[in-house]
């Protein structure tokens, strides 16, 4: 499909990469000029020369090539390129540490590692006594690379040098590469996908090419997505959800793709982009939730009051879609739109996208009512890394808030006697890369079993209700669902994190993460001394402060579901210490062995 559209389209935008300030346009038929040059680079340097045979698994017939990195044209330049010599991508998480750096690469039978910089470099090098299939080290960025290659000369080079290197191979390979795009079959495998390993060693999700391509035509038709759409790519391109909009839909509809400078920069980059589609897992709208409530609070009274009056007026009609508006209810909006929801678009830089996606976690309603009453059209979809992505969404033009909606073409649904999620269609992964057994529990007569309960709603939406492994119940029996609690609590602008604690307990406890960007400033406009993120959560007035937002919410749950005793944490939870995952999963076992004492101590 890549080399398709640079056939088509050969002049038009396929890529947008920022540098020192400038963004630099790519277009389709350099996209797939340079894919050719990188793959043809990869097999120069020895990729291929230690085949995987492990366990029948037939991923890795002509390689496997991971990147460590950043999103960034290379990242997509080294897949892409995989894929026209026949090889498979794995993607590692670029704020992973060494040791589960190695894990991956390791597991994967990684044969070349693409690293952004010199950082990313010293965790493969500092592994390398595990990796004995490892060929080269293939640094992105030249700043660090002396140091790199004074560790390993002969084992890494530059990104440039790769591509300089196939681009000498290109006049002679010509005809042999066309021959392998020829004889691609849809069940090769694409790539290697590691599940985030919440509760265990992350596995190897094979995504094949059939599952790509089922993917990306039931999101594209579900999204109404097609050549006129702009996408920022920042979310991890080892996650699926960002391979979907970065990768998979792009390369079917002929859309643009645009990489910021940073991911600190994200949301500069949205302004000066102002996409038409934009993908925030949960964490991504609470931060901006945040970001705004800062903002309307620094504007001063009048117009901080005036901004609710405007969301009180919008929110009754906030799931509807603007056709479906009365005149009445549009004029309201219009109204609204131009005292202030105009400027909050602009502000986060979604004042041109038509549709805005939220989904690998559990959302709080609240917040999806916020920002469709502010006029950004955001839905709840719902995929997992077995699923190849997004395989059930709303439709833009029929929202039910709480609810994921409804299956994409293709993909069928049922429910099991537990209530658990079960699908089957052509985005179903193939397996897990050298584990049967868990592919086998996955995986039962053809239907994944997504471990997630769900209840369908009267008009066929689907709600997610929580992960089996994750319901509670108390010890007076009663069954909770902690991730809708946990929600309503991060619905607060100055909680970050709640894990709930409940099970077999008298009542509902949690440890509380403050949002240390929204505290801390809540603090400075009170004159509230504080050194650290410890003396901020120790405040008693910032223990307040928390306690009359658990309350505010604990008015929107049952009376079983209420946090009663809350212990404020005075560190942030940390990938490193392995309490979060990667994509800032929590670990429930993790944490609630670290803080046994201060959940005991609630229960006294």
């Amino acid at each position: 499909m890549l080399r398709e559209q640079a056939l088509l389209r050969p002049d038009a935008i396929a890529l947008r990469q920022k540098r020192f300030g400038i963004w630099s346009p790519i277009t389709w038929s350099d996209y797939y000029r340079r894919a050719l040059h990188v793959g043809l680079g990869l097999r120069a340097a020895g990729l291929g020369d230690a085949r995987a045979d492990a366990e029948g698994d037939d991923a890795g017939r002509n390689g496997h090539v991971a990147i460590l990195s950043e999103n960034r044209i290379e990242w997509v330049l080294t897949q892409m390129g995989a894929g026209v010599v026949g090889a498979v991508t794995v993607g590692v998480y670029p704020t992973s540490p060494t040791d589960e750096v190695a894990y991956v690469l390791e597991h994967a039978d990684a044969e070349i590692v693409v690293c952004e910089d010199q950082e990313q470099a010293d965790k493969v090098i500092e592994a390398r006594e595990r990796l004995p299939r490892l060929r080269k080290i293939v640094v992105m960025e030249h700043k660090g690379l002396r140091d790199v290659r004074a560790l390993d000369p002969e084992c890494v080079m530059s990104f440039d040098e790769l591509e300089a290197l196939g681009a000498a191979c290109a006049a002679n390979e010509t005809a042999r590469t066309e021959s392998a795009l020829a004889t691609q079959r849809q069940d090769e495998i694409a790539l290697l996908i590691y599940t985030s390993g919440s509760t265990g060693k992350p596995k190897g999700a094979m995504i094949s090419y059939a599952n790509v391509a089922a993917m990306a035509h039931g999101a594209a038709d579900r999204l109404r997505l097609d050549e006129h759409t702009a996408h920022l790519s920042y979310l991890p391109l080892c996650h699926v959800a960002e391979q979907m909009m970065t990768s998979f839909v792009p390369v079917y509809v002929g859309s643009q793709v645009a990489f910021g400078e940073s991911i600190r920069t994200v949301q500069e980059d949205l302004r000066e982009i102002a996409p038409t589609v934009f993908l925030g897992v949960p964490r991504v709208w609470e931060k901006l939730h945040s970001a705004i409530a800062i903002k309307t609070e620094e504007s001063g009274k009048w117009r901080a009051s005036l901004f609710a009056r405007c969301v009180a007026a919008c929110e009754p009609f906030c799931e509807k879609a603007p056709g479906q508006r009365s005149f009445k209810e549009r004029a309201i909006f219009g109204a609204a739109y131009w005292f202030g929801f105009r400027a909050l678009q602009n502000f986060v830089g979604l004042r041109k996208v038509r549709i805005a996606l939220t989904g690998a976690a559990p959302i709080s309603p609240a917040i999806v009512r916020f920002f469709r009453t502010l006029g950004v059209p955001l839905i709840e979809v719902y995929g997992l890394t077995e699923s190849s992505g997004m395989v059930i969404a709303q439709r833009a033009d029929h929202v039910r808030v709480g609810t994921v909606g409804i299956a994409i073409e293709g993909i069928e649904t049922r429910l099991s006697e537990q209530g658990e999620l079960q699908l089957r269609g052509a985005a179903i992964f193939r397996g897990y890369y050298k584990n049967p057994e868990a592919t086998r529990e996955a995986i039962v007569d053809g239907w994944l079993h997504t471990g997630d309960v769900v209840e369908q709603c009267d008009d066929g939406q689907l709600r997610i209700v929580d992960r089996i492994k994750d319901i509670m119940i108390t010890a007076g029996g009663k069954n909770l669902t902690p991730s809708a609690i946990e929600n309503t609590m991060k619905a607060s602008p100055f909680i970050k994190e709640c894990v709930v604690i409940a099970d077999a307990r008298r009542f509902v406890a949690a440890l509380i993460q403050i949002d240390l960007d929204s505290a801390s400033q809540w603090a400075e406009r009170r004159q509230i001394a504080f050194t650290n993120f410890k003396s901020l959560a120790e405040h008693d007035d910032v223990r307040a402060l928390i306690e009359r937002e658990i309350d505010a919410g604990n008015r929107t749950l049952a009376p079983v579901s209420q946090i009663r005793r809350f212990h404020l944490l005075t560190r942030e939870l940390d990938h490193d210490d392995g309490e979060v995952t990667a994509t800032m999963k929590v670990r429930r076992a993790s944490i609630y062995k670290t803080y046994a004492a201060d959940i005991d101590a609630m229960y006294r």
